[in-house]
């Protein structure tokens, strides 16, 4: 066996040990112990992991590229609401230039790749008749491609309907090459209105043979049900597995009632979900005193019907958010605090919703830690996902197609705190005798 990278004693998510990884020609050839035994000639590089995490790369499959790093341009947000966010960018939109646009993003990307985030998928307005900022995401896509998977969606951030060449835009977009089709049914004018743009959005993925990324019910009314009819539509057109809602915060201030019946819906139609913790729980509950709605969504519960969720970035100082850093860890270790995910399974669940559960919504080929798939992984500062998210671990390698493209220094921390998760015995968090589960 000849292999160009060879990563020693390596920690899996799954939970396995002392794993070794072979890499050549960019994909993954074997994942298990004692390979270096077994090599016909050295690796061209080994990377002793030192029984650190390895995990396939972050991903973040709701992302606004075109905004990201433009905080105070052409002033702040100063409500800090939805709402002015959007006539912020409105603003914005007219100043823009390709170049700034290419300047932000290729910035924001080499941030990412320090990161360990090697997939994003980035909404781009439409909305702009110039197309500008379509042009400019396209450049840069086709710049990062050798480290960054970037996915684009045709996103008519005004509204389909209530922009008044928002359709014929997302139209020219998508025969520029954009990848997703994107929609934003509670902004327009009517409840009507926006169940006949996710119609015709549908409608046009299914006859492209596209994927279908929805703004949907981003917003503390309990009637914007437009994820009803999302998977409605999604069901038609046999669109299963190629449709996601994201935000769906609306979800947060619906009647159980309701949303027992909407849950199994979303489930049957086979619709993916994405929580934007941070800025869900920023931007909603802002017409509130007390008590205060969180605004997620009801990812416990989405999850425990077998819906695919995952947790995205969404903004980076930008008009709607003037904080972030790109760190999928630390999406995670939000949401796993909002959504009170805290036993140990649901910890590690919180990981993959920055993973593997992200990489699905986007149909990464040859993604994960195996034989086969793309050799794109990152060593990580922790001894297992859930110490990972706790302290939002260094990246010590980041690995793209069997390549070293980003090292990081380990950090001083609190790796040996008494009672660390990965030494506690999983038995002290079963239920004692009497107690319920």
């Amino acid at each position: 066996m000849s292999v160009d990278l060879l990563l020693t004693n390596a920690r899996l998510p799954d939970g396995r040990t002392g794993v070794d990884i072979a890499c050549t020609d960019g994909r993954i050839l074997a994942v298990e112990p004692g390979i270096a035994a077994q090599l016909d000639e050295p690796a061209g590089q080994v990377i002793d992991a030192g029984g650190r995490l390895v995990a396939p790369p972050f991903v973040d499959a709701h992302f606004h590229m075109d905004a990201t790093l433009s905080l105070g341009l052409p002033r702040l947000n100063r409500s800090g609401t939805l709402l002015e966010g959007i006539a912020l960018w409105g603003e914005l939109k007219p100043l823009l230039t390709h170049e700034a646009v290419i300047e932000r993003a290729l910035a924001y990307c080499d941030l990412a790749v320090s990161q360990g985030l090697l997939a994003i998928r980035s909404h781009v307005d439409v909305c702009d008749d110039r197309l500008l900022a379509v042009e400019a995401l396209l450049h840069v896509r086709d710049r990062v491609k050798d480290y960054i998977d970037l996915q684009l969606v045709a996103f008519p951030q005004d509204g389909l309907y209530r922009s008044p060449n928002a359709r014929q835009n997302l139209y020219r977009a998508l025969d520029m090459g954009v990848d997703v089709v994107g929609g934003i049914p509670h902004f327009e004018r009517t409840m009507a209105d926006g169940a006949a743009s996710l119609r015709e959005l549908c409608e046009i993925a299914a006859d492209r043979g596209l994927r279908v990324d929805i703004h949907c019910d981003e917003s503390d009314d309990p009637l914007s049900r437009h994820i009803e009819a999302l998977a409605f539509e999604t069901a038609r057109l046999g669109l299963q597995g190629r449709v996601t809602g994201s935000h769906l915060t609306s979800m947060h201030s619906m009647d159980n009632y309701y949303v027992s019946k909407l849950i199994p819906l979303i489930a049957e139609a086979g619709v993916h979900a994405i929580a934007n913790p941070l800025i869900n729980i920023t931007l909603q509950g802002r017409h509130d005193t007390y008590p205060k709605r969180r605004g997620m969504t009801r990812v416990p519960e989405l999850r425990a019907a077998g819906i695919n969720v995952a947790f995205g970035q969404d903004c980076v100082m930008d008009p709607w958010y003037s904080l972030g850093s790109g760190d999928m860890l630390e999406v995670a270790h939000m949401g796993l605090h909002v959504g009170q995910m805290t036993a140990r399974e649901a910890m590690g669940w919180c990981f993959e919703a920055v993973t593997t559960n992200p990489a699905r919504i986007m149909g990464l080929e040859g993604y994960g830690l195996a034989p086969g798939c793309h050799a794109d992984f990152v060593v990580l500062q922790a001894a297992d996902p859930i110490e990972a998210i706790r302290l939002k671990a260094a990246r010590l390698f980041v690995v793209r197609r069997g390549r070293v493209i980003a090292e990081g220094a380990p950090r001083v921390s609190a790796l040996a705190l008494p009672g660390r998760p990965s030494l506690v015995d999983p038995a002290a968090y079963a239920p004692h005798e009497g107690e319920g589960g």
